[in-house]
């Protein structure tokens, strides 16, 4: 479900239109996130851990209204709710887009998710499709190999995009807490420093829930 934002009212309708008119309207920040103790959580759970701060992740956006924010057709929309479109790897080290429906209870989460890998692992090339061209999606990506400090996209500037970017990498220890790096882009039309902010705390204290 979604609503049309009436633009003539809307407090964003100038920065919208300034940003929207930039070959390139998206900004984006890497910042740590601590998760001590989460991953230790999810082995308790019997989950990756990647499907756990995964499932938060996306809770953690579905707070933010601006996170839930769109832009179809020249029109604004907020959508009630989205869902994660994630990179997969197979064992070749190629990778697959999905569409992992959000669901609030892990449980039915990671469910969605595992169906998910499956179909990548037994499939090639990038499975693009509807479901995971749906603009009520973040896009995910997951680099557990690099602690990154600074992260960049390939896209199409032809191509309409107003879905927001997150990227996590590498765990490390540091100053007795386990940090990991954060990538969060999005349209600058749509969002602030401030939503990526609420977003970033947002995602830190739902880690934390465990405690």
């Amino acid at each position: 479900m979604k609503q049309r934002i009436d633009l003539a009212n809307w407090n964003r309708r100038e920065h919208f239109a300034f940003f929207s008119a930039f070959e390139e309207p998206f900004f984006g920040l890497v910042a740590p996130v601590e998760c001590t103790g989460a991953q230790a959580e999810a082995k308790r759970l019997g989950v990756s851990f990647f499907l756990y701060y995964l499932h938060h992740a996306v809770q953690a956006a579905n707070e933010i209204p601006e996170f839930r924010t769109r832009i179809e057709d020249g029109q604004v929309y907020l959508y009630d709710r989205v869902h994660a479109s994630a990179t997969l790897g197979r064992e070749d080290h190629t990778f697959s887009f999905s569409f992992i429906e959000q669901h609030d209870e892990l449980a039915g989460f990671v469910a969605a998710a595992n169906a998910e890998i499956e179909a990548v692992r037994t499939s090639t090339g990038l499975r693009l499709s509807e479901f995971t061209a749906r603009p009520d999606v973040l896009h995910c990506s997951a680099l557990p190999w690099v602690r990154f400090s600074g992260l960049t996209h390939a896209r199409s500037f032809q191509h309409p995009d107003s879905c927001p970017k997150l990227s996590f990498g590498q765990l490390y220890e540091e100053k007795g807490a386990i940090w990991m790096p954060v990538s969060v882009n999005v349209h600058h039309g749509l969002a602030d420093g401030y939503h990526v902010g609420l977003f970033l705390a947002a995602f830190e204290r739902r880690l934390k829930q465990w405690r």
